[in-house]
């Protein structure tokens, strides 16, 4: 008899795709890319937004060079391939959109974070189920249409971001079902937890942008996410370094 808890993940990312298709588009915050922080920095513009993003191109150097060739589940080695090389790109991509923030440059931001999205959800897919089914391009062709969608419905004058949104939350909220249905060790529960819970004080402080600036002086909410973010890459990445891609159960039921 196969496992109900199995059919969870599938039916909450149904519910969750219904629930935004009777919601209607989302369209993108007014005034998205006027960021508190306009201080040049040796000639550089927004300087602390462009630099913030160096943090995602050292954590991706740091995974590749650790990341084990014989992982034996080749399916997670590609996604975890594929979050890493995104993660680099996330990098480049948003430090090329900060230097001068608009709709156009936008595109080359958000790109890398759905593919950066789409690995993460390949690799820990691949290391929770099993199987022999890759994810990974098919996640990453989701992720490359959610954008390209935002950007074709932006042009046309009402944005809709709700693909690209279901993409980035699908992973705060799948991975720790599929973690909790194979039964992975609680020190690997834990790691993602902890990354979730950053990636949400990020998103959070990404809201909250001129207040932070207002009230550090400093440090504004954006560049603060960029950080944020970048320390729960590395929790992920630290994760790799110690092997413990290979800690999980083998295989589960598929859905």
């Amino acid at each position: 008899m196969p496992d109900i808890r199995t059919r969870i993940p599938l039916v909450l990312v149904l519910c969750a795709a219904i629930g935004m298709l009777l919601h209607g588009p989302i369209a993108q915050l007014p005034h998205y890319h006027a960021f508190a922080d306009q201080r040049m920095l040796l000639g550089l513009p927004h300087a602390a937004d462009v630099l913030s993003n160096l943090g995602f191109l050292l954590v991706a150097a740091w995974g590749w060079r650790r990341l084990d060739a014989d992982m034996p589940n080749r399916l997670a080695l590609r996604g975890w391939r594929l979050f890493l090389l995104a993660l680099a790109l996330t990098s480049l991509g948003s430090g090329w959109y900060h230097l001068a923030p608009d709709n156009a440059r936008l595109i080359w931001d958000r790109l890398p974070i759905a593919l950066a999205c789409a690995g993460l959800l390949a690799a820990m897919r691949a290391e929770t189920k099993g199987g022999g089914r890759c994810d990974a391009p098919l996640l990453a062709l989701a992720g490359i249409a959610s954008v390209l969608w935002w950007q074709y419905t932006e042009q046309a004058g009402k944005g809709d971001l709700r693909p690209y949104l279901l993409l980035q939350t699908l992973p705060l909220v799948l991975i720790p079902l599929w973690q909790w249905i194979a039964r992975a060790p609680r020190a690997d529960r834990l790691l993602f937890g902890a990354a979730i819970g950053l990636y949400v004080a990020a998103k959070i402080a990404e809201l909250q942008d001129s207040p932070i600036l207002a009230l550090t002086g400093i440090l504004s909410g954006h560049t603060l996410k960029h950080l944020l973010a970048t320390l729960a890459a590395g929790l992920l990445v630290s994760r790799l370094a110690k092997g413990a891609q290979s800690s999980l159960a083998p295989a589960m039921p598929s859905s």
